[in-house]
């Protein structure tokens, strides 16, 4: 696959179905080296992918329960043993694409070794999420960060039905192309566990799969009609998988 696909995905980039782990869920790990990275203009680390039909609503207990377990055990396998966990909603809670983040850390109460955040977005704060987890991170030192956010997909198939862990850390907003500063373990000084789901592809994405003319198209955005379910859906499962994680 072409690096010029707008997806956040590192199995789409790579065009790799990376090394299965075992069990009923279909889980798949791929590794990015410093010359994959630069290749695929993301960071190096471990990213493992989970495809599943919870997410679009209208499965059973078990399988969410089963997902969720799988998450917990792929982020706590990141996460260090002991210590405070900062967990970080980024996006916008008025744009229900983007409001994922929000919705999983008020899914997960305070205490024990959770803490969480939602910075906003610059839009509506004047303040870059940045610089908000990194004042915040200074004071209150947790051992590691677990970061939630919209993804984006160069596939319709696979909105609301992947989930992405990865070790590498995340760029903000780079699900809509609004790239802010990084979170990362080189700019935050802690290990950073990026967690999204992809929400929305891009017009012209679509479009040229069909065989179309997609300029003029590279910054319409397009999300399912039931996206509100997919979130709702997301959110918890998510925000259950880090409780268990912690």
């Amino acid at each position: 696959m072409k690096v010029s696909l707008y997806t956040d995905l590192a199995s789409e980039l790579t065009g790799a179905a990376g090394a299965p782990r075992p069990g009923t869920l279909k889980l798949s790990e791929i590794v990015l080296d410093k010359e994959q990275a630069a290749r695929y203009r993301k960071a190096e680390g471990k990213y493992v992918t989970a495809e599943t039909d919870v997410l679009t609503g209208g499965a059973d207990e078990r399988k969410r329960h089963r997902l969720a377990v799988a998450l917990a055990d792929v982020m706590r396998a990141m996460l260090p043993d002991a210590g405070k966990v900062l967990i970080v909603g980024l996006g916008n809670a008025g744009l229900t694409a983007d409001a994922l983040g929000g919705r999983v850390c008020a899914g997960i109460p305070a205490g024990g070794r959770a803490m969480t955040l939602v910075p906003g977005v610059f839009g509506m704060t004047g303040v870059e999420s940045f610089d908000v987890v990194k004042g915040v991170t200074e004071r209150t030192r947790p051992a590691a960060i677990v970061a939630v956010d919209s993804l984006a997909a160069a596939s319709t198939q696979r909105v609301g039905r992947v989930v992405q862990i990865s070790d590498a850390g995340i760029t903000p907003g780079s699900g809509v192309s609004n790239h802010r500063g990084r979170l990362g373990r080189e700019t935050l000084g802690v290990p950073v566990i990026s967690v999204g789901v992809p929400l929305v592809v891009y017009a012209s994405t679509i479009i040229r799969d069909a065989g179309g003319d997609e300029s003029g198209f590279e910054s319409l955005i397009v999300t399912p009609k039931d996206i509100d379910v997919i979130v709702a859906e997301s959110a918890e499962v998510i925000a259950r998988s880090i409780l268990r994680a912690l």
